[in-house]
């Protein structure tokens, strides 16, 4: 059996803390400028932690780096001493009443909507607790969440991908929109299958408002054409009120131009089609005192806030 004490006893925090921000980054040179540091002294780091550790941890690849099995293996356990490290921090913070801490937030970009408004509900009772927020489509957000990168992340279907806790928040309501002019701006009761002659804008591969809309049209046999993919849902919406074409579309994001009548939601039989937004964890994540505090929070208040969030731009139809 190997002795530890022989192999890993050199390692030290700093060391983890450099090659989980250099494997988080992909290079040594975007983690070197996001951690304030020389990119010689962070090879320094990654050098001295391959030593002790007595493998290679990463390859070069490209401008960037690719992290071997073993490096894998480290990556995992640095996540895990540094979290277990900054939750303890945390734990005993709140033994002493002080409501402080990181909490590292992922959305999926039609999130980003409301998300803010229920960070700042939340603020408003924790203020000292510091948010980092990042926004992505769908497996962006679960490749965050897989890394362990993140401590809590907001988004429809919980992912088949990753052991995880899911809880429902809120409905999340699905539409289909075209512009103000469009000739079934003004019908009623419209079946599906009329639509087959237009034209839709649509989100990329790996977004999760694609993956409803093609599970939904293909239950219902509806073969749609294709317009434009865009990455974006300003970039969607605005490509509907130009003309382009019909969209599927979460309504969350809709809100404003809905009530500036720029956009027509329509009345589609069957339709909204409601799912769910969720706050979801790793399973066997350990959640800080300040990433439960938001869990709690986004449970009991979290569709009352985007309710709140979205009520300024409601218009009744």
């Amino acid at each position: 059996m190997t002795d530890i004490s022989k192999t890993l006893r050199d390692v030290t925090l700093r060391q983890l803390k450099t090659f989980r921000s250099v494997a988080n980054a992909g290079g040594i040179s975007a983690a070197a400028r996001e951690i304030h540091l020389t990119q010689p002294a962070v090879s320094m780091q990654l050098k001295e932690l391959e030593t002790s550790c007595g493998v290679t941890l990463y390859e070069r690849s490209g401008r960037g780096i690719k992290l071997t099995n073993a490096g894998e293996t480290v990556l995992n356990t640095a996540t895990v001493i540094l979290d277990t490290l900054r939750n303890t921090q945390e734990s005993l913070d709140a033994m002493i009443g002080l409501k402080t801490g990181v909490l590292k937030l992922a959305t999926v970009s039609t999130a980003k909507y409301f998300a803010p408004s229920i960070l700042s509900a939340f603020r408003s009772e924790y203020p000292e607790i510091n948010v980092q927020l990042v926004v992505g489509n769908r497996q962006e957000v679960i490749d965050l969440l897989h890394k362990n990168i993140c401590d809590l992340v907001i988004m429809g279907t919980p992912p088949v991908e990753l052991e995880t806790k899911a809880i429902e928040f809120a409905k999340h309501p699905q539409v289909i929109i075209a512009a103000r002019d469009h000739p079934l701006a003004k019908k009623t009761n419209i079946p599906l299958k009329t639509l087959r002659k237009e034209s839709f804008v649509i989100r990329e591969m790996g977004s999760g408002t694609r993956a409803i809309m093609e599970h939904y049209f293909s239950e219902g046999k509806f073969e749609y054409q294709t317009a434009m993919e865009a990455t974006s849902n300003e970039t969607i919406k605005q490509a509907v009120i130009a003309g382009m074409g019909l969209s599927f579309i979460s309504k969350h994001t809709i809100a404003l131009e809905i009530a500036a009548k720029r956009l027509s939601i329509l009345d589609i039989r069957g339709m909204p089609l409601v799912r769910a937004w969720h706050a979801i964890c790793r399973e066997d994540k350990i959640l800080s005192p300040a990433a439960q505090a938001f869990f709690d929070y986004l449970i009991s208040n979290g569709e009352e806030c985007l309710k709140k969030s979205l009520s300024i731009f409601s218009e009744k139809k």
